[in-house]
């Protein structure tokens, strides 16, 4: 496959994805987007609203407007803003709510900075996106309100939750599958997401320090200076726990803290990252099968056998870039391979977007989302936005 004929591919991609979240995922009766969409396209109509899903939605509609100019793309985008503004925001106490229910009323009032993180990247694309000024000034709030109270000024980086009024909470766990710790790989990556593209339409000197900052957190502590894995969990002081390896979120990251380096023009840091970005692809490459599919993590010897569709998403940018710097021909046919796996076994042709992942035999991992609380088109419209962007 041509690098042309990828893009090609990916672009028509793109439209398949937003397409299939414009006709299913209208929330008609409640405003927004509805909170669940199973396999069959069944719409759970009384589903919890996740903050997460709609930032991110915020996010990939924005971001594809950004792109073609199309005006149904804004319009969606304008969409989940006005939602997230009235019913996702704490007016009182500042922050987002961690779920709404189908109406819109209070759910899960817990502040989880990642949850933050995703509201500031959404609404500083649809800042763009809408030149809404609006939007932007509402970012600015929730990163002064990450500032305020989850920044550790005494070891650096950011406690992951509190509750709704800011206090110590004693479960800051994202989901049941992850370490109950201070501190994570997971948020700190998507803080950093978050900072960097605020500071492409609020290029503020403090937040450029605190983005060279965060690039440092993963450089001292998070990359993992004998394997180039990430370290996913950390107590407050940056003690690391576990030994757990996400391929998904290694080679998401090998483009990712790039990119930020990239945004604050960072010269140094980014002569840093362009080898950091090869590496991390390397390890993250151990992850792959030889049908060109990312196994989903690993614990010590134990491999987790499923391939999620982020990961396959997130290969497709990670490997791309990692020969956009090199210009070495195996990370492209690496990227390419990822696309390929996508196409043969999590994109669904009959019913539209992606499965949430299959199994070592390939059969459709059961009772999981189309869409849904972790469940968006977010990794998967913005690796065709990343490729067609790329791809020049």
């Amino acid at each position: 496959m041509t690098k042309q004929e990828y893009k090609a591919e990916v672009q028509e991609e793109l439209k398949n994805i937003l397409d299939y979240w414009m006709k299913h995922t209208v929330d008609v009766a409640n405003g927004g987007f509805v909170g669940r969409v199973n396999n069959d396209n069944e719409v759970d109509v009384k589903a919890p609203k996740g903050s997460v899903l709609n930032s991110r939605l915020l996010w990939t509609f924005s971001a594809a407007y950004n792109l073609n100019k199309n005006v149904q793309y804004l319009q969606m985008a304008e969409r989940a803003y006005k939602y997230i503004r009235n019913y996702f925001i704490d007016k009182k106490f500042g922050g987002v709510y961690w779920t709404v229910d189908h109406r819109g009323d209070a759910l899960d009032t817990k502040k989880q900075v990642y949850a933050l993180s995703f509201a500031i990247y959404g609404l500083s694309e649809y800042a763009k996106a809408a030149e809404d000024n609006d939007a932007k000034e509402l970012a600015i709030s929730l990163y002064k309100d990450i500032l305020k109270h989850s920044y550790d000024s005494k070891y650096g980086g950011y406690i992951e939750a509190y509750t709704r009024e800011w206090q110590e909470i004693e479960d800051l766990r994202l989901s049941d599958k992850d370490a109950n710790e201070k501190k994570t790989m997971n948020t700190h990556l998507h803080v950093l997401e978050g900072f960097a593209n605020l500071y492409r339409v609020w290029p503020d000197a403090g937040l450029k320090e605190k983005i060279a900052e965060l690039i440092h957190n993963f450089l001292d502590h998070i990359i993992d200076k004998e394997t180039n894995h990430l370290r996913l969990f950390f107590s407050e002081d940056w003690t690391s726990k576990g030994n757990m390896v996400s391929y998904g979120h290694d080679i998401e990251a090998a483009w990712l803290v790039h990119e930020a380096a990239e945004i604050i023009q960072d010269h140094n840091l980014v002569q840093a990252l362009k080898e950091k970005a090869k590496t991390l692809a390397d390890a993250a490459a151990r992850g792959l099968d030889k049908d060109g599919g990312l196994w989903y993590e690993k614990e010590g010897e134990h491999l987790v056998k499923e391939k999620h569709w982020w990961p396959q998403a997130e290969a497709m940018v990670g490997f791309y870039n990692a020969y956009q710097v090199s210009d070495e021909e195996d990370y492209l046919q690496k990227s390419i391979a990822s696309w390929q796996f996508i196409k043969r076994h999590i994109k669904d042709h009959n019913k539209g977007e992606w499965y949430w992942g299959v199994t070592e035999d390939y059969s459709i991992m059961e009772g999981q989302d189309k869409a849904g609380l972790w469940k968006c088109n977010y990794h998967n419209g913005r690796a065709c936005i990343e490729i067609i962007n790329r791809i020049k």
